[in-house]
């Protein structure tokens, strides 16, 4: 059984990329959830009836030891399956001006977005390298890559993100596994709900938010052999924001 999993897959984006891939692939699809069980059983929902299959798993990818867990009971639950595809997408914000910035913001942001990839796909990487073929995908940000003012936290995790995927790329690629990163503008879904879209659309050159799915259909692009060329790459999805 071939595997994809993708962290913080319940809601948003993460359940985007969830119903993509089962749409667009024969994976079994690992719908990593923290709190909300029930978000998670709702993009379980969508991927049967997209006629595949999926489970979810519940686990907090800034824990070592619960991702560590958590993936070893799996595993021998599931001895003949193989984690072919990773799409690190879980992460928070704890936006704030640095200078008012209480240590526990940037520590939260930084465990759950960088330590978290560490975590994860540390994890899978041996059995990828073993198997030689693996595709990882990492969620940034335009944050990432330009830094945006009120988030030297998330824009820090991200950033490192990208360090690390261009970094990682370069040590698996004779092995046929390929490492990139996503960087998404302004997304419509839960975590930019309460931005202020009619003022921060007139930043943007196509003059709107984007969605999701555009998002994840990219993502599903990454995640598949069509992509085979393609590694050590930040790819950015924002409207033109700062092009």
């Amino acid at each position: 059984m071939k595997c994809a999993l993708i962290t913080g897959g319940s809601r948003g984006i993460g359940r985007a990329i969830c119903n993509k891939l089962s749409q667009e692939s024969e994976y079994h699809i690992l719908i990593n959830y923290h709190s909300n069980k029930d978000a998670a059983n709702e993009t379980l929902r969508v991927v049967n009836e997209n006629g595949n299959t999926g489970e979810i798993l519940q686990f907090d990818v800034s824990n070592a030891d619960e991702v560590k867990n958590a993936l070893d009971t799996w595993q021998e639950n599931n001895t003949d399956a193989l984690i072919e595809v990773v799409v690190n997408n879980a992460g928070i914000t704890k936006d704030g001006l640095f200078m008012w910035m209480p240590k526990q913001d940037w520590d939260s942001v930084i465990n759950t977005s960088l330590n978290g990839f560490f975590n994860v796909t540390n994890y899978v990487i041996q059995k990828m390298l073993r198997n030689r073929y693996g595709r990882i995908v990492n969620m940034v940000s335009v944050s990432g890559v330009k830094g945006t003012a009120g988030q030297t936290n998330y824009s820090a995790a991200k950033g490192a993100i990208v360090a690390a995927t261009k970094a990682l790329a370069q040590e698996v690629a004779k092995r046929k596994i390929t490492v990139n990163a996503v960087a998404p503008g302004f997304i419509k879904s839960d975590m930019t709900a309460s931005l202020d879209e009619k003022e921060l659309k007139k930043m943007i050159p196509m003059n709107r938010f984007g969605e999701a799915d555009e998002v994840a259909d990219l993502v599903s692009f990454l995640a598949s052999k069509k992509a085979s060329y393609i590694t050590g790459e930040i790819i950015n999805i924002n409207g033109g924001i700062y092009s």
